[in-house]
C-alpha cells in the first residue's frame, strides 16, 4: 500500500463509519500500552512530574506515531523494525522482573532522576507498541486521514487511560506485573511475525489474554499500613498520666 498524501480525502459514508471503528481499536489494543506507560512514569516519585512526563512524551510518542504511518507501506517491508520492537518491549520486562526492590517500594521499573530521562522511555514504549496496532489499523482502512484521526483520538485515550493506572497501580498488588506482562505478549507477538507470520495469535486471542492478566492484577488491593487506634492511644496517655505525678512527687 502506497500512502499518497496529495489524494483528496473520502469523506462517504462507509469511511465516516469507520472512524469510530478506529478509535475503540485503539482504545482496547491501548488498554496493554496504557498501564505499561504508567508503570513507566511511575519511576519519577513526584506525581506533578509523573503527568508532566506522560503529556510530553505522548506529544513525542504522536509525532512517532504519525511519522510511522506515514512510513508504513516502507517500515512494513522490513523486518527489522518488528525485531527492534520486540528487543526493545522485552528488555524492559526482564529489567522488570530481575531488578530488586527498594525503599520498601514494589515497583521494579526503570527509575528516573529528572522528567527528560522519562519522555524518550514513554515515547518509544509507545512507538514499539505503534508497530502492532498501526498495522491492524492500516488493515482496517487504507484512507490515511482517516488513520492518523484514530490515532489522534487514541493518544488522547491513551493519555486518559494511564492517568487511571498511575492511580490505580498504587491500589492493587499485582497490578504493575500484570501489566509487564502484557508488554512481554506484545512483545512475544511481534517477535513470532518475524520469523513466521501464520504463528501470530489473531487479535480475539491477544485480548482475552490481556483480560485475563488484567483480571488478575486487579484481583488484590494492597493493604493499607496499620494505624493505632484513637481509642487505644488515650488508654496509653492514662496509663502513663500516674507515672508522670509520681515522679514530680519525688522530685519534691
Amino acid at each position: 500500500m502506497m500512502i499518497n498524501l496529495l489524494d483528496a480525502p473520502d469523506l462517504g459514508l462507509n469511511t465516516l463509519l469507520l472512524l469510530p471503528v478506529l478509535v475503540v481499536l485503539e482504545a482496547v489494543l491501548s488498554a496493554d500500552n496504557a498501564i505499561a506507560l504508567a508503570a513507566i512514569a511511575q519511576g519519577l516519585h513526584d506525581p506533578k512530574l509523573q503527568r508532566n512526563a506522560l503529556n510530553l512524551g505522548l506529544v513525542v510518542a504522536f509525532v512517532l506515531r504519525v511519522g510511522l504511518i506515514l512510513a508504513a507501506s516502507w517500515v512494513i517491508q522490513y523486518w527489522q523494525f518488528e525485531l527492534l520492537g520486540a528487543a526493545y518491549l522485552l528488555w524492559l520486562v526482564f529489567q522488570y522482573f530481575t531488578s530488586n526492590e527498594s525503599e520498601g517500594k514494589e515497583h521494579h521499573g526503570p527509575r528516573f532522576t529528572s522528567l527528560w530521562q522519562a519522555i524518550p522511555v514513554i515515547a518509544l514504549t509507545d512507538l514499539a507498541f505503534s508497530l502492532d496496532s498501526v498495522t491492524t489499523a492500516i488493515a482496517v482502512s487504507s484512507e490515511t486521514w482517516l488513520i492518523l484521526l484514530g490515532g489522534a483520538i487514541g493518544v488522547v485515550t491513551l493519555r486518559f487511560m494511564a492517568g487511571l493506572f498511575i492511580r490505580w497501580l498504587e491500589e492493587f498488588e499485582h497490578l504493575e506485573s500484570a501489566g509487564y506482562l502484557t508488554v512481554a505478549l506484545v512483545g512475544l507477538r511481534l517477535l513470532v511475525r518475524v520469523f513466521n507470520d501464520s504463528l501470530v495469535p489473531p487479535e480475539w486471542l491477544m485480548i482475552g489474554a490481556i483480560a485475563i492478566l488484567f483480571t488478575w492484577g486487579f484481583s488484590k488491593r494492597v493493604q493499607p499500613a496499620t494505624e493505632v487506634p484513637e481509642s487505644n492511644s488515650s488508654a496509653i496517655e492514662f496509663e502513663n498520666q500516674p507515672v508522670k505525678e509520681t515522679q514530680e512527687i519525688s522530685a519534691d
